[in-house]
């Protein structure tokens, strides 16, 4: 009996197997988010080189051509109204459709980018904006146009989020905000190819120009892309510590240069060591996220609710409601993305000092005055319209450029790629409603009606922007760990 209880004392006083698991557990957990913390602070410490150059370059470039394949459309419209009898209510659903399949895209690929890396997913969306366009060449009625834009669209809405969540993973705290506007400003930059292309091109040559010019150099550069390394921030996040290391050490090697007192992220070891579990789209609702989640939903739905309208509007506009000659029309519109690229240039040079949601609030303000301007007494003037309205875009544009920077600052990496491609479907989705409300009032209202409607819209986008946290000059990790 003495020796049972002896045991037994023994027993008690020595680590139980499960102790032992469990203390075994927490070790690896430490030294694996040590392991993290240590290349995230590698990561910090590598100043804007070479090697991030060639990444924003080639990315740059796909994003170069989601821009001119979104915008297409708008410059072909004048001559398809003609050709094929389209009526305002049709030239809705045509431009709608786009963005249907982009709200499925960037959903998709969002939670493709989370499960096989970003290369792998900006590779496949980038291959189906690029063949897709060819079908949009070949297309010979409306329902086949209509088909195509829509399938063009889930490529076009797939490519743009993953494509912000790999520069913003591949950049550091410090000018992170500059140096992702300047790669940004590639998108207006298509934009703006797009109009000036298509002004120049469409009259003298015909309307398939458009979509051809979008197909074969789309299909070289998702060849390109799939031959960049894949995001350093993506592979700790999976635990893939040595491809990790390749891929940070490379960065190293492109220059002697270091941020110093960097220091890493500002968030525990233990945090950063990888869980095995999957981030699902509930944590976007989370009582942390929540809120951040709501307000960025809100802006990306107002800016692009206003600009994607314009976008897509204002050639038609210029030839159907005021009467400009066809050539005359399409160079009015192209000024927009003229003005867009200016502002952005601005800023890419001041986002840092002046900070997200103080761009953000005044460009939403400024904007919906100039609309409420342009509703009340100059929507009859075509000069009023050019003027105005072409400042209109550039303001709002710019914050559509501030929110491709801002959102992926808020999510940690196990979510970045869900929660802003997520964002970016309510672009998708107020981009469709905002072409067809515009088809809608012109035909009943007049255009004042809409330029009405873009301020009351600015104005919800302003009030969404006071609840903006401030990112600038924090790492990734410590603003969303």
């Amino acid at each position: 009996m003495r020796d049972s209880r002896v045991l037994n004392a023994q027993a008690g006083s020595q680590p139980t197997l499960r102790d032992n698991m469990a203390g075994s557990a927490e070790a690896a957990a430490a030294a694996s988010g040590q392991q993290a913390a240590e290349l995230l602070a590698r990561i910090e410490s590598v100043p804007f080189s070479r090697w991030h150059t060639k990444a924003r370059v080639v990315i740059g470039s796909s994003t170069f051509f989601d821009a001119f394949d979104a915008l297409s459309l708008a410059f072909v419209l004048p001559v398809l109204v003609g050709l094929w009898q389209i009526k305002p209510l049709q030239i809705g659903f045509l431009i709608g459709a786009s963005y249907i399949g982009q709200f499925i895209g960037a959903l998709v690929f969002g939670w493709y980018a989370e499960r096989s890396g970003r290369i792998r997913s900006a590779t496949v969306s980038i291959a189906i904006m690029s063949v897709m366009s060819l079908g949009c060449a070949l297309s010979g009625n409306i329902p086949m146009l209509l088909a195509c834009r829509f399938i063009q669209g889930i490529g076009v809405g797939g490519q743009m989020p993953v494509a912000a969540t790999y520069i913003s993973e591949l950049s550091n705290a410090h000018g992170r905000g500059k140096y992702f506007l300047l790669y940004e400003m590639l998108f207006p930059v298509g934009l703006m190819a797009a109009g000036q292309l298509g002004a120049w091109l469409v009259p003298a040559v015909g309307w398939k120009v458009m979509f051809w010019i979008g197909a074969v150099p789309g299909l070289m550069i998702a060849f390109f892309v799939s031959r960049l390394p894949e995001s350093p921030r993506w592979l700790i996040g999976k635990g893939r510590y040595a491809e990790a290391e390749v891929v940070v050490r490379s960065m190293e090697a492109s220059t002697p240069r270091r941020i110093l007192a960097a220091g890493g992220p500002k968030v525990s070891a233990a945090k950063l060591a990888p869980t095995g579990k999957k981030a699902g789209w509930r944590e976007l609702l989370s009582p942390f996220y929540r809120g951040r989640t709501l307000i960025v939903w809100v802006l990306w739905a107002t800016a692009f609710f206003i600009a994607n309208s314009l976008n897509n509007w204002l050639p038609t506009l210029y030839r159907t409601v005021y009467q400009l000659p066809l050539q005359s029309a399409l160079r009015a519109a192209s000024m927009t993305n003229i003005a867009q690229v200016v502002l952005l240039l601005v800023c890419a040079y001041s986002i840092d000092r002046i900070g997200r949601r103080n761009w953000t609030l005044a460009a939403f303000c400024a904007g919906g005055a100039l609309s409420v301007a342009l509703g009340l007494f100059a929507a009859h003037s075509v000069w009023g319209v050019m003027v105005m309205g072409t400042l209109t875009y550039g303001l709002i544009g710019s914050i559509n450029a501030v929110l491709y920077l801002y959102t992926p600052e808020v999510y940690p990496t196990r979510m970045r790629a869900t929660g802003t491609g997520l964002a970016t479907s309510w672009l998708r989705l107020a981009s469709a409603v905002g072409p067809t409300l515009v088809g809608l009032l012109v035909h009943t209202e007049g255009t004042g009606s809409v330029f009405l409607m873009f301020a009351a819209v600015s104005a919800v986008g302003a009030l969404a922007a006071t609840g903006m946290i401030e990112t600038r000059e924090r790492s990734l990790e410590e603003i969303a760990p």
